[in-house]
């Protein structure tokens, strides 16, 4: 099977130029700026648009096993497909919750049989597993995921012992996530001694507050220096936690990394009036001072990779404030629309975004032949078309939630097509729901 991808501007390594791309059985075999003469299976016209690589998105939530009524891998990998996501990492917080070598090979057996686009999924750390740590295959799995705060069950970690072993212990990198529960804890007593039960949602950012997530990513941060682990801070959400991480012109060559969220760069706690618990996520969405200053660390060398932290809900476990409604919203189809409309705003440059969301996932995890657009690799693209208005409305949702805080937003970028390991996965509007995505290697040496 030959395709041609033929007339984009194709971004990819810093660079743009018109070109054309070359796959064959799933590879990509040749990038060139001279339309190949030969014959082929397939032609993808691209003329008006930009061919990126397929989005990495190292931090999702697609619900499976256990909380399926909310998402499931087949649906939210669909959604990732429509929004040119071709590879996703999912996180352990499910039920069971992915701490055993047998629930995380379960997971896996799922998404072979579901996953629209290509998977791998966090092993979760709890106090008292950290010795099936040596038994993971590293060529299967991002890293191990961390709850330092934010977590129930036996997945909240914060004893200085559990994590002084959980740190020293750890070869993989270990993503985590950063709020202090006593923090959290006290300031929930004061909200609801001053506002009752359950303090209105424009609260939360004041009760997961930034002390909260300061303390605990220092926390964090001084352990990884203490004995060399690979730490990468999930969702960033404060000005004050970027001062902890290195500033360096490749932001991943440092063992001390950080990701940024697409709900944190794009809404502000000025939105909780006009969205409510829609976005009400942890840590919270906090002030427009915190959302300047992370996206200015999208281009200083702070932020190394954007993910979502895709987490979706039924609306109605959405209602109520700080106590009742559930935190987390569905992004993953409006990603990469939603950044590419903070390019339009010169938040940042495409060539960066792409870095971003796609190099450099694919180099901080080791993943395998992924991320680029590069001879040998596999052929994972997004076409995406720009000055195309378009508005979301619930018919062209994929997550099975059914609902996103972006309903009623119009973008000007489009996703025309999305391709995994070069089969047309997303077009014209429609998932080919034949198609399914592949396991992800990783090389954790590379």
């Amino acid at each position: 099977m030959r395709t041609l991808v033929k007339g984009g501007r194709i971004v990819n390594e810093g660079r743009i130029f018109d070109g054309s791309v070359v796959i064959e059985d799933g590879n990509i075999i040749d990038i060139t700026k001279q339309q190949p003469e030969t014959s082929f299976d397939e032609i993808i016209d691209a003329s008006g648009c930009y061919v990126l690589p397929g989005v990495i998105d190292d931090h999702v939530h697609f619900r499976e096993p256990g909380l399926t009524e909310k998402a499931d891998i087949e649906s939210e990998s669909r959604a990732a497909a429509a929004g040119g996501v071709t590879s996703y990492f999912d996180m352990p917080n499910c039920k069971p919750q992915t701490t055993t070598l047998e629930a995380l090979n379960e997971k896996f057996e799922r998404a072979k049989r579901s996953s629209h686009v290509n998977y791998s999924f966090f092993y979760g750390a709890t106090n008292d597993n950290i010795q099936t740590f040596a038994q993971l295959d590293e060529h299967r799995i991002p890293g191990i995921k961390l709850f330092m705060g934010s977590s129930t069950g036996n997945m909240l970690v914060d004893g200085k012992e559990a994590l002084e072993r959980i740190f020293s212990s750890v070869k993989l990198p270990l993503m985590v996530h950063c709020e202090d529960t006593d923090i959290i804890n006290h300031n929930m007593e004061e909200a609801q001694k001053a506002w009752g039960d359950d303090p209105q949602v424009n609260l939360h950012s004041l009760i997961r507050s930034e002390e909260a997530c300061l303390a605990s990513s220092r926390k964090a941060v001084e352990l990884a220096k203490k004995y060399g682990t690979r730490l990468h801070i999930a969702h960033l959400s404060t000005a004050e936690e970027l001062e902890l991480i290195p500033v360096c012109s490749d932001s991943i060559a440092t063992n001390i990394t950080a990701e940024a969220c697409v709900g944190h760069l794009y809404f502000t706690e000025l939105d909780y009036q006009r969205l409510g618990a829609r976005i009400k996520v942890n840590p919270s969405i906090k002030t427009p001072v915190d959302q300047f200053l992370l996206r200015q660390a999208l281009t200083d060398g702070r932020i190394a990779v954007i993910g979502t932290d895709h987490a979706p809900h039924l609306l109605e476990q959405k209602q109520g404030g700080c106590c009742r409604a559930a935190s987390g919203m569905p992004m993953i189809q409006f990603s990469l629309v939603t950044m590419l409309e903070l390019v339009d705003e010169k938040v940042l440059t495409i060539e960066r975004m792409v870095e971003l969301m796609c190099h450099n996932p694919a180099r901080l995890f080791g993943v395998e032949r992924r991320g680029f657009l590069r001879k040998g690799y596999r052929a994972d693209i997004a076409i995406v078309r720009p000055k195309t208005p378009w508005k979301v409305t619930t018919d062209v949702i994929q997550s099975k939630c059914g609902w996103s805080p972006v309903e009623g937003h119009e973008y000007q970028w489009r996703v025309e097509r999305t391709l995994c390991n070069g089969k047309t996965v997303y077009a014209d509007g429609q998932v080919n729901s034949e198609v399914l995505g592949e396991e992800i290697s990783f090389d954790h040496a590379s």
